[in-house]
């Protein structure tokens, strides 16, 4: 695979991506979010285990990979998908867009945390820029009042736990496939939705008769083509660019997200929430080392210069 179609698979990823939080607002809209976000998720998965076996790269996990692998499937499945699902029945698609942003700086500053990787002035930069994004949107969804949106806290609660699946994922990664852990977490993932489901949403199954067509072509594109082949390209572009290369075009979902949320579902976009979607792009920057990076790269250059001179 050439490396422009390597790029023009992660841009159509974050597409997809982008306008999957569309697609998740519809459907929980119109189905019990946990239920049917279990059924999404298990839809995903058989896509992703189907793609592993043609590619005959299914093997069980061992011992310690096994820890990792459930750790991500709690984090990264069960918590993240809930958080996103009942958060989305409680504010805006576009406030979650945005939201949903801060993704590589939360990933970056658990990184720092857990993995004793040294936060530096640009990071922590960042990560302050990050919360003034967030808090521009949360009172842009408020219609200006200081209440906090408790949809909004899910959402935050929804990054918070995929920043943190990511670290898991890492470590299982290290000896493992990246598509045969994105396999697992989702089948396992589904699993424990699907449990959690029984438990808070009893009669959650009766309500996938209330469906429309739109309902249910979203529900279809959301876990096949979002959740299914999204994640399996995504993980599949990291083996050629890197995570932290990768990582960089995850900015370009708030503002698929932004669109479609006004293409879509008629939301007005405030200039609360361009602001902040600016305000986090630059907080990501700084906050997950790609603003240090630059720095010592031009260091570097300077010193060479310096040299030649002597």
């Amino acid at each position: 695979m050439g490396m422009p179609v390597v790029y023009a698979s992660i841009i159509f990823v974050m597409i997809l991506w982008g306008f999957n939080v569309i697609a998740i607002k519809v459907i929980v809209e119109q189905f019990a979010p946990v239920t049917i976000t279990s059924l999404r998720i298990l839809l995903a998965a058989i896509v992703v285990w189907i793609i592993l076996w043609k590619q005959k790269h299914i093997r069980l996990p061992k011992h310690k990979e096994i820890l990792y692998v459930f750790l991500a499937a709690l984090t990264g499945v069960l918590s993240h998908h809930f958080f996103l699902s009942v958060g989305l029945t409680k504010t805006t698609a576009s406030s979650t867009g945005v939201i949903l942003g801060t993704v590589p700086l939360a990933t970056s500053i658990l990184a720092a945390i857990l993995l004793k990787e040294r936060l530096t002035v640009l990071r922590i930069s960042g990560l302050i820029l990050g919360l003034i994004g967030v808090s521009i949107v949360v009172h842009a969804g408020n219609s200006g009042q200081m209440s906090v949106n408790l949809g909004d806290i899910y959402i935050f609660l929804a990054v918070l736990s995929q920043a943190l699946s990511f670290i898991y994922i890492k470590r299982a990664s290290e000896t493992m496939r990246a598509s045969l852990i994105t396999g697992l977490i989702l089948l396992i993932g589904a699993i424990l939705l699907f449990i959690t489901s029984l438990i808070m949403e009893p009669v959650g199954l009766s309500s996938l008769k209330n469906g429309t067509v739109i309902g249910w072509g979203a529900f279809l594109a959301s876990g096949i083509l979002a959740t299914g082949v999204g994640h399996f390209l995504y993980n599949y572009a990291i083996q050629y660019v890197g995570a932290g290369k990768t990582s960089i075009f995850l900015n370009m979902t708030p503002f698929f997200a932004l669109t479609g949320s006004y293409l879509f579902l008629n939301e007005m976009i405030k200039i609360e929430q361009i602001l902040a979607f600016l305000i986090i792009v630059i907080s990501v920057i700084l906050g997950s080392g790609l603003g240090d990076k630059y720095v010592k790269k031009k260091r570097g250059l300077s010193e060479v210069r310096v040299k030649k001179t002597q």
